[in-house]
């Protein structure tokens, strides 16, 4: 079996050697008529070239050009269409976010590393958290909230002291950001079949939400659920997530 790759690079340097080899090797099909994207880069070039083509459904394959590298595959340019027919595939899904400013606009988008809510003044934010129409927390004070995907567990998540989720794991990680009320409260794993709703208690506190690297000020209200989008992500059979996990503790 051939397969019509679609390749992708990013600008840094290390992208930018695989591009000259590749382009020796193999055939740059077009987004459209390719079976895969072939992303060469680090965890957010995939990320950007998710958002960019996923609407074509087609799996992405991803050669680590960049750091740790928690979306892709060890960097080694042979063989890579065996290796992307012998790879494994998991499935991510985004999150849905509606969100509806003081002003009542409301606007879509989506998420696929994480959400934040952060106070955007000098005050400390007050949010009402209330998860499938419950009451989770009726008052949290401090810098903001997080919601974090098993894809972005790894990041802002993992910087806060939430846990690295892995990917299928079917969790969203919910983490305080400088919370001074209640204090008690060190993040929770959830369900991702819940929908959440985040509230502003306080307008005159201003705040904002972050959806990746999308940012929305002046927010009154935010739900969030998991997304009917299937992206289908490829990794090596070999692939060691336990070794990835080690090298952010260095």
């Amino acid at each position: 079996m051939t397969l019509k790759l679609h390749f992708l690079f990013s600008r840094n340097k290390k992208a930018q050697e695989a591009k000259r080899k590749i382009k020796k090797y193999y055939k740059n099909y077009s987004a459209i008529k390719s079976d895969v994207y072939v992303v060469c880069g680090g965890d957010g070039f995939m990320l950007r070239s998710i958002k960019q083509f996923y609407n074509y459904k087609k799996p992405f394959y991803g050669l680590n050009c960049g750091n740790i590298g928690f979306l892709m595959n060890d960097y080694n340019l042979k063989k890579i269409e065996h290796n992307i027919l012998q790879s494994k595939k998991i499935l991510i899904k985004p999150l849905l976010v509606k969100s509806v400013t003081e002003k009542n606009l409301k606007k879509k988008v989506l998420a696929i590393n994480e959400i934040s809510l952060l106070r955007q003044t000098k005050q400390t934010s007050s949010i009402k958290v209330t998860i499938n129409k419950k009451i989770f927390l009726n008052d949290l004070i401090g810098d903001g909230i997080l919601l974090a995907t098993p894809v972005g567990s790894s990041a802002y998540n993992y910087s806060l002291g939430g846990p690295i989720l892995t990917l299928g794991s079917n969790k969203l990680s919910l983490m305080p950001i400088s919370p001074f009320k209640p204090r008690s409260w060190k993040g929770s794993v959830i369900s991702n079949k819940k929908t959440f709703f985040f509230r502003n208690n306080k307008l005159h506190r201003k705040i904002s939400l972050v959806a990746d690297n999308q940012e929305i000020r002046n927010i009154k209200s935010v739900t969030a659920k998991q997304s009917n989008i299937n992206i289908e992500l490829l990794f090596n059979k070999k692939r060691n997530h336990k070794k990835k996990i080690k090298l952010l503790n260095k």
